[in-house]
């Protein structure tokens, strides 16, 4: 069971601003107002696709393609509907590989996988926006 919680922080900085805390005791301020100090909370959402696929991604090559990926980044940007509740509507996620003699077809079917098989925050955000996936890969430099 996933278990999180919101509270109201204090002293109140900013006209919304709470103290999240996760199960696991981790905890990140979300602040939806002007001037914010922390992420909005619809930003974490997109910020969790992105870790979450990257975390599929990652060892999926590595494990199961033995490929040598010395560094990844995924980046996502978002749409949203216009009207409350302002769900995402179209996700484009670009994954960045670097490294040595990477495999663009384990690549594909590590980035297929994530998004078809074990991405839960994936799953769930699906159900209302269209994902637009892209990659590239980047040999990296002999030190």
């Amino acid at each position: 069971m996933i278990k999180a919680q919101v509270t109201l922080a204090q002293p109140l900085k900013g006209d919304r601003q709470f103290l999240g805390q996760t199960g696991g005791g981790h905890q990140l301020l979300m602040d939806d107002s002007v001037g914010a100090t922390g992420p909005k909370p619809i930003e974490l959402v997109a910020a969790a696709l992105a870790g979450c696929t990257a975390f599929d991604v990652i060892t999926i090559l590595r494990q199961k393609h033995h490929q040598k990926v010395t560094a990844y980044e995924v980046r996502v940007e978002a749409d949203q509907a216009e009207k409350p509740p302002q769900v995402f509507t179209t996700m484009r996620i670009h994954h960045v590989l670097t490294g040595y003699g990477i495999d663009p077809a384990a690549v594909q079917q590590a980035i297929q996988l994530s998004e078809e098989k074990y991405c839960s925050v994936g799953a769930m955000i699906k159900q209302t926006a269209k994902f637009e996936t892209t990659h590239e890969i980047r040999e990296a430099q002999a030190a």
